[in-house]
Formats: C-alpha cells, sequence, structure tokens
C-alpha cells in the first residue's frame, strides 16, 4: 500500500483498517491481541535487551502501514509514536539493568513485521528469566549464609545448619586452646591421678609395716641417720628349729642437711660394753634389747639414730628376685662351702640365693669380715641402683612385687612412714654412687683378744666421733673411708 502526503486513502480511511468483508468479528469490547501484549508488557519490568526487539518490530509495523505515524493522535491506543516508545523502552531498560543481574542476551525476534505480537512476548519472556535469575541468585546466597559455620539467626533452620554452627564453635574452641593452656591440662590431669594414686600407695605401704620400738630418745643431732642391720634371725619353718638372731650386718646411713652422703660399716666383732660386760656388738640386740644397740651406736658415732630398719637375710633374697636379680662383681674365684657360694671371678647377675651367699661369705676372703662388709654394701647398693632404675619404675608388676618382698621382710622403728622409707632409698642411691662416701669405721686393732669373747675389733672412738661429726655436717670429701682405706 503506497503512502499519500496526508497518510489517508482517497476515502479517508485509515490504512490499518481494513474493510470489514475481510476482517474476522471479534467479540465485542475485546481488546486486539497485540494491543492487549503491548499494554500488558509496557507495564510490566523487562530485561534491557528485550526493549530492542521490541523497538525494532514496532517500526517494522509503521513502516508496512504508512501513514499510520501521522495519525497517531486518532488511532489506537497501542500504536503510539516510534520516539516516544523507543524513550520509553530506554527507561525502563536503565530501570531493569539497575535492579538486575546479570544481563540477558538480546533476543531478536525471527519475524519483524508481525505487528506488537512478537515483540511483547519477547518481553514477556525477559522479565520471566531476569526474574528467575533473581530468584536463583537470592536462593544461593541463602544457602551459602546458611552453610557458613557460625551465621545469623537464619542459620538456626534445618539440621546442615545446626551442625555448621556446633562444627564452628568447635573449631574456634580447639583455636583458642593454645598448646600451652592444652599441656596444662594433660599436666593438671596427671597430678590429680598421681596425688590420687600416691595417696593410696601411702596407706598401703604404711599398713604393711612392721614396727617396733627401737629408738633411745637421744637429743636430735645435724642430719639424718638411719641404722640398717642385717640379721640372721629365721622365718617360716626354721624360725621353730633355729632361734634368736644376731645382726651380722651393721650399717650406719647419714643424709646430711647439705653436702654428701655416706654408708658406713661397723665391723660385727667390735668389742662393746653393755652394763659393765663385754661383748661382740652383732650380740647387743639378742642380749640386752634392741634399744640397747641402738644406744651403742649412737655412742660409737657421736649422733643420734632417726630411724632402724632390720632386713631378714631371707628377705634380702627374694627382694632380688622379686627384681629380676642384680649385677655383683669380685676379683677372685671362690668356692666356700660354709656360705655356699660359688663364684667366678669377674662381674655376673646374681639372683637371690646367690646374692645372699655373696653377703654372708667370709672364710674364703683374705680380708675376713671386714671384705665381707664390703661385699654387703655392693649388695644393698645393687639393690637400690636396681630398684631406682628406669626399667623397674616402669613395670607395675616388678615394683609390685619388690614393694611385697621388702616389707615382708623388714622391721622399722615406731616413727618411720613410707616418706622416710623413699628418702632412706635415695640416700643409699647417692652414698654408694662415685659422689658419696663409703668405707668402715677405724680400729685399732683386729684381733684383739677378750676373756669370754673371744676374737674382736678394737675401735678407734676418737676418729669414729670426729668421722661422723663430718659426715653429719656434710663436709667431709666423697671417697673411701676406715682403716683398711688408709
Amino acid at each position: 500500500m503506497s503512502e499519500g502526503t496526508s497518510g489517508l486513502t482517497p476515502q479517508g480511511t485509515p490504512p490499518s483498517f481494513i474493510p470489514s468483508g475481510s476482517r474476522k468479528r471479534r467479540p465485542s469490547g475485546q481488546v486486539p491481541r497485540a494491543a492487549a501484549n503491548m499494554e500488558g508488557a509496557g507495564d510490566a519490568p523487562r530485561a534491557g535487551a528485550s526493549h530492542d526487539g521490541h523497538a525494532h518490530g514496532v517500526r517494522g509495523a509503521a513502516s508496512s502501514h504508512g501513514s499510520s505515524r501521522g495519525s497517531s493522535s486518532h488511532g489506537l491506543p497501542s500504536f503510539t509514536p516510534a520516539s516516544a516508545r523507543r524513550g520509553a523502552a530506554q527507561g525502563r531498560a536503565d530501570r531493569q539493568s539497575s535492579s538486575y543481574e546479570p544481563q540477558q542476551p538480546t533476543r531478536t525476534p525471527r519475524r519483524a513485521a508481525g505487528s506488537g505480537r512478537v515483540a511483547a512476548a519477547s518481553d514477556q519472556e525477559g522479565v520471566r528469566s531476569a526474574y528467575l535469575d533473581e530468584q536463583s541468585r537470592r536462593s544461593a546466597a541463602s544457602f551459602r549464609r546458611v552453610g557458613r559455620p557460625g551465621a545469623g539467626p537464619g542459620a538456626s533452620s534445618g539440621s546442615f545448619a545446626r551442625g555448621g554452627v556446633r562444627a564452628g564453635t568447635a573449631r574456634r574452641t580447639l583455636r583458642r586452646m593454645s598448646p600451652l593452656r592444652i599441656a596444662a591440662a594433660v599436666v593438671i590431669a596427671l597430678l590429680v591421678a598421681l596425688l590420687l594414686g600416691g595417696f593410696g600407695m601411702w596407706n598401703w605401704v604404711n599398713g604393711q609395716l612392721n614396727k617396733q620400738d627401737w629408738l633411745t630418745g637421744k637429743a636430735d643431732t645435724s642430719g639424718t641417720s638411719w641404722l640398717i642391720l642385717g640379721s640372721d634371725e629365721r622365718s617360716g619353718e626354721e624360725a621353730k628349729t633355729i632361734t634368736g638372731f644376731r645382726t651380722d650386718t651393721i650399717l650406719v646411713l647419714t643424709k646430711p642437711n647439705s653436702g654428701t652422703r655416706s654408708l658406713i660399716s661397723i665391723p660385727r666383732d667390735s668389742l662393746v660394753k653393755v652394763n659393765g660386760q663385754y661383748m661382740k656388738i652383732n650380740a647387743v640386740a639378742q642380749l640386752a634389747g634392741r634399744k640397747a644397740l641402738v644406744s651403742q651406736v649412737e655412742a660409737i658415732t657421736g649422733q643420734s639414730i632417726d630411724h632402724v630398719a632390720q632386713i631378714k637375710f631371707d628377705g634380702l633374697q627374694h627382694v632380688v628376685d622379686a627384681l629380676g636379680g642384680v649385677e655383683l662383681c669380685y676379683d677372685r674365684t671362690v668356692n666356700d662351702a660354709r656360705s655356699t657360694l660359688n663364684w667366678t671371678a669377674g662381674c655376673h647377675n646374681a639372683d637371690g640365693a646367690t646374692a645372699l651367699a655373696f653377703s654372708r661369705m667370709r672364710y674364703s676372703d683374705p680380708q675376713g669380715d671386714f671384705g665381707r662388709a664390703a661385699r654387703q654394701r655392693q649388695v644393698i647398693a645393687a639393690i637400690a641402683k636396681k630398684a631406682m632404675s628406669r626399667q623397674t619404675l616402669t613395670n607395675f608388676g616388678t615394683v609390685k612385687k619388690t614393694l611385697e618382698a621388702s616389707l615382708a621382710s623388714i622391721t622399722v622403728d615406731s616413727q618411720t612412714n613410707p616418706y622416710t622409707l623413699a628418702q632412706m632409698v635415695f640416700a643409699f642411691r647417692d652414698a654408694t654412687s662415685g659422689n658419696g662416701v663409703t668405707g668402715s669405721v677405724y680400729w685399732t686393732n683386729p684381733d684383739y683378744y677378750v676373756t669370754g669373747v673371744g676374737s674382736s675389733v678394737l675401735l678407734d672412738d676418737a676418729k669414729n666421733l670426729s668421722l661422723f661429726s663430718e659426715l653429719a655436717a656434710g663436709s667431709h670429701k666423697a671417697g673411701t673411708v676406715g682403716t683398711l682405706a688408709q
């Protein structure tokens, strides 16, 4: 259809109106589809890319009808001027581009001349796509907030949110606990366990101690002194046939307030006088009583005896066996019938029976009782060393057997408790190490004969008092002391 100067046909009919004979009738009051679509689309927000297609479609329709541009004020409402349509479309595009993201790709209709229907459909499709994209973006953001550990109130909904909060709280708590705090907590727990275990152990050991009245009540002197006795008193079935006892091993263990520890032997044949009667010191406890023996030792040393521990010889054997044997050294080969010691020169791991014979043998020793006293100190030192070793202390079974064997064979004074026993063991260890003082008391005659007593050891009282005064003060240098050491 050709375009006139006025935009109207000769009859004055707008070119978009086709003769009624060629048109299909619509129900009265129905708006043409293109117009309805255009009006509805104009009210809804549309993606920016779709407006270009809409404007293109409208321009195509206007050029097809020619004069419709010139009669817009009298035409249908949906046909507004192209410039107005382009301005409105651009405004809507600007508003949508600021509200929705991401941008939608440009949708180009396949037919540009389909009046407003193709453009309107394109606009509606863009609106729906933009709306769905926005909802997806909001859902993803909400999911991230819910799933993030420690999220806000929204995170409380759903098991995933609750689990995230709990896990996040636990991680933050662990991060706040520094390695130092964790170590301190472990140490405190161990200390509590040790205190509880130590309290139970204390009560058990204290209940097993066989206590007797040994102490004389002499005024205290410097340091702490223990009188260690080895007795041949029998136990079990042997006690029915062999009665009485002698303290053939006499040791004085001294722990000064500061300085070197010491372990000094007193010979079993040392001559003493009790109630005006001479006797050997090993017979004093049986003939005059326990306190009389302690009193004689205090006279020799000039120091008060704070604690006493008497060990039966057969108990020594059980203690060594409980420890799994101890290492002993002797540089002579011995086959002694009286003590039953069979020994090859050198160092060996001795069991209980061998250790007992080792500490009793004297007739095959050139030094006699003095040599035996030295070997007795070696046995006690070996027991203390093995008992305090890491191998023993980390083996609960060995510790238990050793404690049971020791407590069954020992008699102590009434003032002894588990703490003083522990002190005694540590003092033994220190005294028999390279930094301690060991040896025998001083004597002037090892074969002093007295009628009714026999051969005895005559002690040097002055030297012994001076020796123990230095030992109690901790001023004596480490090493070996006594007459044989000179």
